[in-house]
């Protein structure tokens, strides 16, 4: 087998307590596109009735909204270290994500560009458009192993051969860009684990099998799949969290310009603004978003419903700030970012409990 076996999370990790406040994020989150060509049992997307009981907008990105994204991007100081070009549906149902990546490539603004896919809509025009881009890496995740797992799975219609086959073909012409498949153990079994690396192991830079994750707030991936799930998303211990890291160097763009706080917020219940009322270096600086990092900061994620049912950072192993949570704390404040009230946590949907916390003045 030619792929290395690991997992996508990089080992070369910064100390949020050492650089926060960041004025420029590590990371953008951009959604091209809400929709998806799968019904996925374990993604809330893939649920139809919920996504429209909530009216969330399901359709792409615009061309004009992603030049005014990247206009954006260049008013900060620094580079992103990534646009990750992902976050509820699927990418390549928007037609013009080569383009936006050539677009991002080309302003300077980005050190890196990758995506997520599922891969069933690769074509050869369509990967050679992703290559000719220039994006550097992309992460295909396989829902099943042959076409009946994919129907159960993603209630989708897959022919696997064609599957495997554009995914070769795109491996094959890939230059310079990464790929990386990844699975789970709870789609393809413990049965055929050799199956999934004899298949796919050749035809990738990086392979790797990772456990079902509970990470979507108010979503029972549990009770959905009729699992339990007993460890992390790498097999990792599962330990709760405070604070999360995300929202310190991290914000996401959703295809109809509203910006959530962290991207799991796939109910729309984190905006902290609207690229189509505000620039996105006011939104990263902005009181909507620095309240939620207040919040964290002095021990209140669980007030707010959708932070304090979020397992992602119990889960799936991002960075731990526990040890840092004071001294971030005292940089924002003498930056004067935390010059907050208690109406300010209300509105960003943390209720008034903790009084023994003392907000700065």
């Amino acid at each position: 087998m030619k792929a290395e076996i690991g997992t996508r999370k990089s080992h070369q990790r910064t100390s949020i307590g050492e650089v926060a406040p960041l004025k420029t994020p590590f990371v953008l989150f951009v959604d091209p596109s809400s929709a998806c060509n799968f019904a996925c049992t374990f993604c809330p997307t893939g649920d139809h009735p919920l996504i429209k009981s909530i009216g969330r907008f399901q359709g792409t990105l615009q061309m004009t909204d992603f030049e005014k994204i990247v206009n954006d991007a260049s008013d900060f100081e620094s580079s992103f270290k990534v646009l990750r070009l992902y976050k509820d549906g699927e990418p390549l149902v928007n037609k013009r994500l080569s383009q936006m990546i050539r677009l991002a490539k080309s302003s300077g603004c980005f050190e890196k560009i990758d995506t997520t896919t599922n891969g069933a809509l690769l074509t050869r025009e369509k990967s050679q458009e992703l290559i000719d881009s220039g994006i550097d890496l992309i992460n295909i995740s396989v829902d099943g192993l042959d076409a009946e797992q994919f129907n159960h799975f993603a209630k989708a219609k897959v022919h696997f051969e064609n599957f495997v086959a554009n995914i070769k073909y795109l491996y094959e012409i890939r230059g310079n860009c990464r790929l990386v498949i990844k699975t789970t153990n709870e789609i393809i079994g413990s049965d055929r684990r050799q199956e999934f690396f004899d298949t796919f192991g050749d035809i990738c830079d990086k392979i790797y099998i990772e456990n079902t994750s509970p990470c979507w707030p108010n979503f029972d991936v549990e009770e959905r799949m009729n699992i339990e799930i007993k460890e992390g998303l790498y097999g990792n211990e599962i330990i709760e969290q405070t604070a999360c890291p995300y929202i310190f160097y991290s914000i996401s763009i959703n295809s109809d310009m509203k910006v959530s706080a962290c991207f799991v917020d796939w109910a729309r219940s984190l905006i902290v603004g609207d690229l189509r009322k505000n620039s996105l270096k006011e939104v990263w600086n902005s009181t909507e978003m620095n309240s939620h990092r207040f919040a964290h900061l002095s021990g209140r994620r669980k007030e707010n419903s959708t932070c304090g049912s979020c397992q992602q950072i119990s889960h799936c192993g991002p960075d731990s700030i526990e040890s840092q949570l004071l001294q971030i704390r005292k940089k924002y404040e003498d930056d004067g970012l935390f010059k907050l009230s208690e109406t300010d946590l209300e509105d960003a949907g943390y209720s008034s409990q903790a009084k023994n916390l003392p907000l700065i003045s």
